[in-house]
């Protein structure tokens, strides 16, 4: 891992330390007497009912703050309707932490058909409703009216996702960033405690918000570039390849954003320039940055307008490409996106945490369940997760369609096994309920516990946007050993039955370590393993970034062979998405076939939902590839955006359901492909007049469905 700038608990505490551990973080006055507290230092707002447990951002933060000495009160979903209710712990001292929740509100209320959902996970007895869509913006807005003079600081993946102007999928339309929208005086995107810590500090020293311009994992707004700094243009998608030597020279001497109208005008600029001793800003088109030999440290990159954008969806499509190939922190550039007269300026991710920061992040005192305001009432989002213990942060697979990069970034970030094993310890001997069983040992993927670059130098200097596609890099360190004896020792704790890893597993990854799966499989399966092929169709599984198909069979054999050696009988569970960026109807078509084939018949399955910032989302709406190089003439992207047909795209993933069948006919036929309607064993479904005749048959079972009637819970969701 390489070295941090600042170690995360460095910092000198707060004087307010003196107060010590609150058993809870009050959400109420009489909690915070009961604590001898007079007023919180900092307020969290949350759309999320408030559960103790590092799986809750709310609590990490709010335990991170406090361990640094600050007095920290929770508000949990309030009526955003009651000016009062953002009044409830008074005026915080120092600012506003504001945060949607564990998902994007808009994701969390609505299906990827723009259907109303039915519950909300995050909220006690999984009540719908709870929490504003957009929450970020609501809840901060409401937080000004409330206190007008205190900051306020947004946070969570809604902010993180729209830290820059990105499409919305439900208005299907560009929005602005939420920086401007909100009002927000500065962002934190990402997993946040470094930012937060020096927030937290340099406020309480008496530092003004508008003073943290440089925080790495921030965005904020300015009034213009500071002057000193290179500004490379990459606006435009249509730069002539080749430039002269007195075109270069005359783009190093003049700056394309001044424009003097007259002679005198001009003057008047050199003599200001002259007295003020101002270094201007140095403005290089995006092809000759490379040559110009800046430094990073004063040099943003300029991407398309908001106002650009929202009219051309291409240059979204760029504008989206630029932002990942900005995403290692120890090479990424600021960038700045005009909105109006203002500038949306992010800086470079946070330095990822060493092994003994995240160790201390997970290590701190949570109480593991929810606030006992709540009573009995059931939150699910806790149930899912009470058991469960999370070994690691980040992703560097880089599917397209997926957040978790943009949000977390590609650096893994794993915590020390004592640290794991301690957590274990911990909720055997606290969280009611448990009977021995660990429900998952993973993370935002199962097996890239202690995976990363071979050589600091070169993770310093890689931009590529995955590790693994589409081949495993060289420089990649592939040993799942530390996993492995992870599982080993976690089994071995006293009290502990049965550890399950329930988290996605990446089956390119693992099947370069036999003895990985085999550990795995032997003892860590519950008769069904969750894996994620998303598609059969290499032209689909190319634009999501995916492995091909021949390391699905390469991972199934090495599964079924293990199982067998182990006695047990066991099943793979694979996730699919439906009408995903690049799949046309025949793709779809493939994929169910497929899945005939194999006998496999889903359960819960999922369109493409596209979520802000993620590249498959620029696919959507760009109808572009940002996988290359972009321009108006470069590669079409097929998607398909009618909600009817994105409909028929997923009934085709359920062909044996008998609800399906008279849209999946009509498709056959539209598609010229009516001989796969019938009773055939290489048939899809069954022929409309011989429905009745189909009903009285007995239906052969499949391996899937024995696995579903032995397993209650199976169920196969593909992820966004």
């Amino acid at each position: 891992m390489l070295s941090a700038e600042k170690h995360l608990f460095s910092y000198p505490k707060y004087w307010a330390e003196c107060y010590g551990r609150a058993k809870f973080l009050p959400m109420s006055k009489k909690e915070m007497d009961d604590l001898g507290w007079d007023s919180c230092d900092i307020i969290i707002v949350t759309g999320d009912a408030y559960v103790d447990h590092p799986s809750f951002g709310m609590a990490v933060i709010g335990r991170f703050l406090e361990s640094q000495g600050f007095r920290v009160g929770i508000i949990s979903q309030p009526d955003w309707n009651d000016p009062d209710a953002f009044k409830v712990l008074g005026k915080p001292n120092l600012f506003f932490g504001i945060t949607a929740g564990n998902m994007d509100s808009m994701i969390n209320r609505y299906t990827a058909d723009k259907r109303i959902r039915s519950d909300d996970a995050y909220t006690p007895d999984g009540v719908a409703g709870k929490r504003p869509d957009r929450a970020v913006i609501v809840y901060t807005q409401k937080c000004k009216q409330a206190y007008s003079d205190v900051p306020t600081i947004i946070g969570s993946i809604e902010a993180s996702l729209r830290r820059i102007a990105q499409y919305d999928y439900w208005s299907d339309e560009v929005r602005r960033s939420v920086l401007i929208d909100s009002a927000a005086d500065l962002l934190v995107y990402g997993n946040a405690e470094r930012a937060m810590a020096e927030i937290a500090h340099q406020i309480s020293l008496g530092r003004e918000v508008r003073e943290l311009d440089s925080i790495p994992g921030t965005a904020l707004v300015r009034d213009e570039i500071p002057q000193g700094w290179n500004e490379v243009d990459s606006t435009r998608i249509d730069w002539p390849s080749n430039l002269s030597k007195s075109q270069i020279k005359d783009v190093f001497s003049k700056n394309p954003y001044q424009y003097d109208h007259d002679k005198a005008n001009c003057e008047v600029k050199k003599e200001k320039l002259a007295t003020d001793q101002q270094i201007p800003i140095k403005v290089i088109p995006m092809p000759l940055m490379g040559k110009a030999g800046l430094d990073r440290s004063k040099t943003v990159i300029r991407l398309p307008s908001f106002e650009k954008i929202k009219g051309d969806s291409a240059l979204y499509a760029h504008a989206s490409r630029i932002l990942h190939l900005e995403s290692n922190p120890h090479n990424a550039h600021v960038l700045v996106q005009k909105h109006g007269s203002k500038e949306v300026w992010v800086n470079p991710p946070p330095i990822p945490l060493e092994t003994d920061e995240i160790d201390g992040v997970f290590d701190l005192e949570y109480e593991r369940v929810p606030h006992p305001s709540y009573g009995k009432a059931r939150i699910p989002a806790y149930e899912m997760i009470r058991f469960s213990v999370n070994i690691m942060r980040g992703c560097f697979g880089g599917c397209t369609f997926c957040s978790i990069t943009e949000h977390e970034g590609r650096v893994i970030q794993s915590r020390s096994q004592q640290s794991i094993i301690k957590e274990i310890e911990e909720m055997r001997d606290k969280v009611p309920g448990f009977t021995g069983t660990v429900s998952d040992l993973g993370g935002p993927t199962a097996n890239m516990y202690h995976l990363n670059c071979k050589d600091d130098e070169i993770q310093k200097n890689c931009r590529k946007l995955s590790c693994i596609y589409p081949t495993i890099c060289k420089n990649l360190i592939t040993d799942h050993s530390q996993t492995t004896e992870l599982y080993r020792k976690t089994r071995a704790i006293p009290g502990v039955k049965r550890v399950a890893v329930a988290s996605g597993l990446r089956y390119d990854l693992a099947v370069e370590d036999p003895e990985y799966v085999k550990e795995l499989v032997t003892h860590h399966v519950g008769g069904y393993l969750k894996i994620a092929p998303e598609h059969s169709e290499q032209n689909t599984l190319e634009k999501m970034m995916k492995p091909g198909m021949d390391t699905y069979y390469r991972f199934k054999q090495m599964f079924d062979e293990f199982s067998r050696q182990a006695g047990k009988e066991q099943y793979l569970i694979p996730y699919f998405i439906a009408a995903h960026p690049g799949c046309d109807d025949n793709d779809m078509l493939n994929l169910a076939l497929w899945l005939k084939r194999n006998d496999f018949r889903l359960d819960q399955v999922q369109n493409f939902y596209p979520s802000p910032m993620s590249l498959a989302t620029a696919m959507y709406h760009s109808e572009k590839n940002p996988l290359h190089k972009v321009t108006y003439k470069s590669e079409a992207v097929y998607t398909e955006k009618d909600i009817k047909r994105r409909r028929e795209h997923k009934a085709l993933l359920r062909y044996h359901d008998k609800n399906n069948w008279p849209a999946i006919r009509t498709l056959l036929i539209k598609m010229n492909r009516a001989e796969l309607i019938g009773d055939g064993p290489n048939q899809l479904v069954p022929a409309e007049e011989s429905r009745q005749s189909h009903k009285s048959k007995a239906k052969p079972v499949s391996r899937y469905t024995k696995a579903k009637r032995t397993n209650k819970k199976v169920k196969s969701k593909s992820r966004h």
